[in-house]
């Protein structure tokens, strides 16, 4: 019997046509153009990871839970990858004596993730992950920080459009201390709480906070934190590592003129377990898309999943490409990529021979032009549809009566101008 296969992709997946794809590597083009001027060196991991690999990081339920995961003919548990922070752990500590620190490290990898479909939210996605290992000062997390400015900045994006939120765990830790008198494992709990407020109810979040342990009192107090800026937070907890760190990077911050992008907010967790110091999280402003649409933060104990005692702090974040560009598209932020650059298509009849329009596309591609032969023997008319929906910036002509004088036509798709030009002259017309 004979099956319909369905044309449409698997749920949560996208299919990349051409145009998908100048998209794509556009604003991929950027960010390796920015990381790169920065120093951040690519890099790349396999799609497959031993399935261990993330339930050592985030717990055997949830690594089953949303990964794509089975059992190869070895017997091996294997997992695609959904995100890319333990495989590279597991790269720096696989050579790690033979590194040379502070490593700054990037890469743009596509990863697979079991999960609802949602805005932002696909099943397979790309997603840049930026890193710093081997710096245990502030000075990382501000590198951290300027590097993710300066990629939304290289698409035109200003103050107006995004802010940057930040918080240190070590601190939240060392305050919710301080008002709840509790130890590291209440610390934790309060934080998933903190962590889901802005989803949940207020009568929801109090009855968790008092689940956790907290009385009415110790609520205000906390919520007091969320309107505080970062002086007022961290008079609170002077003595507080957490504090200090915060301290000299909003005062770094504000020297190199990076605090207009930024804010302190008390409510920033990111919930993965794995963050022990500066966390962040980079909101769009705009008012139909006002979300987080990535974040990261320090996370110094990782490395030591695979070394023991291993002593490599790391600070970096991560950022999906479907975030990405409803950012862009949102602030029309977006270029017209279908009339960028020059263009060039090679028309053709039947009275010239096939190799002197071969030696023109020749010439053009040797002289760094972007240029193609026109397929098949249509009317010249049909040729010119097809130059302008393929978005050709000019088109070449040459008849019997051309070649015979040894000239080219030249006519500009855009402004609808013509040009008579040598062969000889051909590619400096362009230059």
């Amino acid at each position: 019997m004979d099956v319909k296969l369905s044309v449409t992709p698997y749920k949560g997946t996208r299919d990349f046509y051409p145009r998908d794809m100048k998209l794509r590597n556009w604003f991929f083009g950027k960010i390796r153009r920015t990381l790169e001027n920065a120093c951040f060196d690519e890099y790349d991991g396999p799609m497959l990871e031993s399935l261990d690999l993330y339930a050592a990081k985030s717990g055997e339920e949830l690594a089953k839970e949303q990964t794509y995961n089975f059992t190869d003919r070895g017997g091996r548990d294997l997992a695609i990858r959904p995100e890319m922070t333990p495989t590279v752990a597991r790269m720096v500590a696989g050579k790690m004596g033979e590194l040379n620190y502070p490593l700054k490290w990037f890469c743009i990898s596509n990863m697979y993730r079991y999960e609802r479909p949602q805005r932002g939210r696909l099943r397979e996605f790309w997603q840049l992950n930026v890193d710093i290992f081997g710096c245990d000062t502030f000075e990382a997390d501000l590198d951290v920080l300027q590097s993710a400015i300066a990629i939304l900045r290289a698409y035109g994006a200003d103050e107006s459009m995004f802010k940057v939120h930040i918080n240190n765990r070590r601190f939240f830790n060392d305050v919710i201390a301080a008002i709840a008198g509790t130890d590291a494992e209440g610390s934790k709990k309060i934080s998933k709480v903190v962590d889901r407020k802005n989803k949940i109810t207020r009568e929801a979040y109090e009855n968790a906070m008092e689940e956790a342990g907290l009385s009415e009192e110790q609520i205000e107090q906390i919520d007091a934190l969320y309107s505080m800026n970062v002086k007022e937070a961290t008079a609170l907890c002077p003595n507080s590592v957490g504090a200090q760190e915060l301290t000299a990077l909003f005062h770094a911050l504000e020297k190199t003129g990076l605090d207009k992008y930024c804010v302190f907010d008390f409510g920033i967790i990111r919930g993965l377990d794995y963050y022990t110091g500066t966390v962040f999280e980079v909101f769009d402003l705009a008012p139909e898309n006002n979300r987080a649409m990535f974040g990261g933060g320090r996370y110094d104990n990782l490395v030591g999943l695979f070394v023991k005692n291993a002593k490599i702090s790391g600070v970096g974040y991560g950022m999906g490409d479907v975030t990405l560009e409803n950012f862009l598209i949102t602030h029309s932020l977006v270029p017209n990529l279908d009339h960028e650059g020059t263009k060039v298509l090679v028309t053709r009849f039947d009275d010239v021979p096939y190799e002197k329009y071969t030696a023109l596309v020749d010439t053009l591609r040797g002289a760094g032009i972007t240029a193609a032969l026109y397929l098949g023997a249509k009317k010249f008319g049909k040729q010119i549809d097809y130059a302008v929906k393929d978005h050709y910036s000019h088109v070449i002509i040459m008849g019997g009566d051309e070649l015979a004088n040894g000239v080219v036509k030249i006519k500009n798709l855009m402004t609808r101008e013509e040009s008579t030009v040598s062969v000889a002259e051909l590619a400096t017309f362009f230059a």
